[in-house]
């Protein structure tokens, strides 16, 4: 037994594996994606099924195994899915979040601590329920684009660096683009929504509070489009997320 080994992780996915088993695909903190067999976990009879749904963050033991390790331990961190599964809108944005995680961490066994610790922000933020879950949500995939290399400018020209803000963006040449760059067929978004952007992108939640709901929907389109251009797909959860704003939001 002197091959286990241990590591927190959230999980992102689960597949069935026969009549009792699944496969469990975490993101952890030191291994980084991870995909391993919990045996017996569909039994009503499991221990440690229910701790093993997508959204929980646990620590967990494995044992390697010839293809696919095996989880022999669990514990629960957070149960994030309490706070999550009941209300439609936290859960969409939710299932975007653990998409896009799993998207972006195509190679298994590479450290992606910052990615980890990304997911586990947002998810906590989602379950605490004391923001638009649709703001939560664009937050985390313009952090996670940065951890990809793929943020897009706001602050300055994508192609000559020329310091903005700039009034048209461009998802193909990289985000803000100033007039003498900008490509045919640009969009023009307003200074709300590239101030919005810019706060999304830093964290800076004082200034996304003061920006009006119409910048929200249009930010929000922003972000979808550039994610799904260099990931050169789309994710599945994302055109399920509900993006109203509610009444207390202001």
């Amino acid at each position: 037994m002197a091959n286990l080994y241990r590591d927190t992780g959230i999980v992102l996915r689960v597949q069935k594996l026969g009549e009792a088993d699944r496969i469990i695909t975490f993101l952890t903190q030191r291994h980084g994606k991870l995909r391993a067999v919990a045996k017996g976990v569909r039994r009503t009879t499991s221990k440690f099924g229910a701790r093993l749904e997508p959204f929980c963050h646990v620590d967990a033991q494995f044992h390697p195994g010839r293809s696919l390790d095996i989880v022999t331990q669990v514990q629960t961190l957070d149960a994030f899915g309490v706070g999550i599964v009941d209300d439609y809108q936290r859960y969409t944005a939710a299932c975007a979040v653990l998409e896009t995680a799993d998207r972006l961490t195509a190679e298994e066994g590479e450290p992606a601590v910052r990615l980890y610790l990304l997911v586990a922000g947002a998810l906590r933020a989602l379950a605490a329920a004391e923001r638009d879950p649709s703001l939560v949500l664009d937050a985390f995939l313009m952090r996670a684009m940065s951890f990809a290399g793929w943020a897009p400018a706001v602050d300055e020209c994508a192609k000559c660096g020329d310091p903005g803000p700039h009034r048209a963006f461009s998802v193909q040449a990289g985000g803000s683009v100033c007039p003498n760059c900008r490509p045919p067929g640009s969009a023009s978004p307003s200074g709300d929504t590239l101030s919005l952007l810019s706060a999304l992108l830093h964290g800076q939640w004082d200034v996304v509070d003061k920006i009006p709901h119409v910048a929200r929907r249009d930010a929000s389109g922003l972000v979808a489009a550039h994610l799904q251009w260099h990931l050169e797909r789309q994710l599945r959860s994302l055109p399920l997320v509900e993006r109203k704003a509610r009444p207390d939001d202001g």
